[in-house]
């Protein structure tokens, strides 16, 4: 069936369409109230199909790319929304904007109900009725809880109140001693007022801070007064300054977009009780222009689709956006309220808007002087990238004579390491070819709940990247791969072969850069930390086995059988869980009553 064809038969229904070039590579995930109505609007079908001459230059040129197309029908609109905004992240399709904005930002909270209530950190709602929230924060929660127990003389652990003796806090006058002491609730009273003043009012909680570490300086408790200087400087950096104050109590939740040619800012800010208390950004990197009423939408769903937040505010954006009402519709499922989405247009909620607007601005200037920039254009160029690799993934296996096989995953996200997005794999796979296909396997099974990257980077050959590419193909997934090797010397690769130069290598060619190419050195660096990785999630991986065979030898299992039966099962954990049939299957019944006896 042609591309037209498939068009003129689109049912009246809710759903998703799916475009694909003439090489099969996913263009572009939509969602339509109407497929029909909605698939039919890109097109002119006289005197033969081709871009309808009112789309925008960026959407034009996905059109004439398109040759085929697929949809889902699905039971409504508010159900498209949601498949369409999952394939998205999973499937990363070439003209859509990608958000990794995946956070869930952190509360403090206090317990009412406690007899001596205390503050801690939550990023979900606590079935209590007895909670106050105070947040999100982007940064600064942590510092900013800590410098409360640093100045408060409150209930410092979860555990203390069961307690039955003084503990340090109590003698280092941090605490007033309730677990033993009958302390008045109106002199505790003062010191949770106290707290709840400094969460709300960061002015006072920074001068307060600021005494407190003159006075350790004055004191020679350098470490201490260093400590405190640097979370003075994380929670000043975790909000726009702003002269703004309402006068009443408001919450609002302020989202406002900005973009250049190549990359799109959004700015989160947040206000509680007529103070702006936190704010946020994230890059948007545009590979193929700017659809704003599309990133609005991605921007909201991606920040509120997780769960029902503590605190629920109106949501203020700059300019009303198409979607805008299913996606209220939406949030209102969230919320289990009515979500309230404004576009101010005058008083202090418009000042909010044009507070967030020149940060944008500002943080869009700032990146354009950014040199890492120019090296990821420059890379792009070079290897004929299809997009700038601003998020990166990288790749390697590390093993002792087959022995404690294990994989590791870095990431690096314009230029800082990712280390809270790392992920290593224990391996059961024997050869280098075996064990990157499983650990490249594992990783494209979680692209549904961590969206793929901009680039992978492989540590190894052509080989290896013919696997990658291959793998991602057969899972209909579109990503630029590269390998990076050492040149060949005496048919081998070796690091310590003399001064074997590192080789990129593409789909298409093979390149041999100058060692202080500044391309060379990025992609050099990339790899040397996911080796790094790897050694040190191996060493670590070899001393457990070590342990482990330690402990079955001292028990009459000899080396040759626990290789056997880690070969056959993989892991200890794993042979931990069996039963001893299993287990008797590969050794004998004797010694797996033994190995079942040292893990009862």
């Amino acid at each position: 069936m042609t591309l037209e064809q498939t068009i003129k038969q689109l049912p009246a229904s809710a759903g998703i369409y799916q475009y694909f070039d003439k090489e099969g590579h996913l263009l572009y995930i939509g969602k339509a109230k109407n497929l029909s109505n909605r698939v039919k609007s890109y097109f002119a079908f006289t005197p033969q199909l081709k871009a309808n001459t009112n789309l925008s230059v960026r959407i034009t040129k996905m059109i004439e790319q398109t040759v085929s197309m697929n949809y889902i029908v699905v039971n409504s609109e508010h159900d498209a929304l949601i498949l369409e905004n999952s394939l998205i992240k999973q499937l990363s399709p070439k003209y859509n904007i990608l958000l990794r904005d995946d956070k869930t930002y952190p509360y403090i909270y206090k317990d009412n109900s406690l007899k001596y209530p205390r503050f801690d950190i939550t990023r979900k709602i606590i079935k209590s009725p007895d909670i106050t929230y105070y947040g999100p924060y982007s940064i600064g929660a942590r510092d900013i809880l800590d410098s409360i127990y640093e100045i408060c003389k409150l209930v410092q652990k979860k555990a203390c109140l069961q307690s039955k003796k003084l503990c340090l806090y109590y003698q280092i006058d941090k605490c007033l001693g309730p677990c033993v002491l009958n302390v008045p609730h109106d002199i505790y009273e003062k010191e949770l007022n106290l707290a709840q003043e400094l969460i709300q009012n960061k002015k006072l909680l920074l001068h307060k801070l600021t005494q407190k570490m003159s006075f350790y300086a004055d004191a020679m408790r350098f470490e201490e007064a260093g400590e405190l200087r640097d979370k003075i400087q994380r929670i000043s950096r975790s909000e726009i300054k702003s002269d703004i104050d309402f006068a009443s109590d408001e919450n609002y939740d302020i989202f406002v977009l900005h973009n250049s040619d190549k990359r799109a800012v959004v700015v989160r800010i947040f206000m509680r009780g007529g103070k702006i208390i936190s704010s946020s950004h994230d890059f948007i990197h545009l590979h193929e222009g700017y659809d704003e009423d599309e990133l609005y939408q991605r921007v909201l769903l991606d920040f509120y689709a997780k769960e029902k937040p503590p605190i629920i505010a109106p949501i203020l954006v700059m300019k009303k956006f198409e979607g805008l009402e299913i996606i209220e519709e939406y949030l209102s499922t969230i919320f289990e309220k009515k979500a309230l989405i404004k576009v101010p247009s005058k008083g202090d909620k418009k000042h909010l808007i044009d507070l967030a607007i020149l940060n944008a601005k500002e943080l869009l200037k700032k990146d354009e002087t950014n040199d890492l920039s120019k090296v990821l254009e420059q890379i792009q160029t070079l290897l004929s990238l299809k997009k700038i690799p601003n998020r990166v993934e990288v790749f390697d296996n590390s093993h002792m004579a087959g022995v404690a096989t294990v994989g590791a995953m870095i990431v690096c996200e314009n230029g800082e390491f990712d280390k809270k997005s790392y992920r290593v794999y224990h391996l059961e796979a024997k050869d280098e070819y075996a064990q990157m296909r499983e650990t490249l396997t594992r990783r494209i099974a979680s692209f549904a709940k961590n969206s793929p990257p901009d680039l992978w980077i492989l540590d190894g050959g052509e080989t290896l990247l013919n696997l990658a590419l291959a793998l991602l193909e057969s899972h209909g997934i579109f990503l630029d791969v590269i390998a990076i090797s050492k040149e060949k010397r005496d048919a081998k690769s070796q690091r310590a072969k003399g001064k074997a130069n590192d080789i990129l290598h593409t789909k298409e060619e093979s390149f041999k850069l100058s060692p202080s190419d500044k391309r060379l050195q990025w992609v050099q660096n990339l790899r040397d930390e996911a080796h790094r990785s790897a050694i040190a999630f191996h060493k670590k991986t070899k001393l457990k086995l070590d342990k482990e065979s330690k402990l079955l030898g001292l028990h009459g299992i000899s080396q040759a059988k626990i290789i056997k039966l880690l070969n056959h099962f993989g892991t200890f954990e794993a042979l931990k869980e069996l039963p001893l049939e299993e287990i008797a299957s590969v050794l004998n019944i004797k010694d797996a009553q033994i190995i079942k006896l040292i893990y009862k």
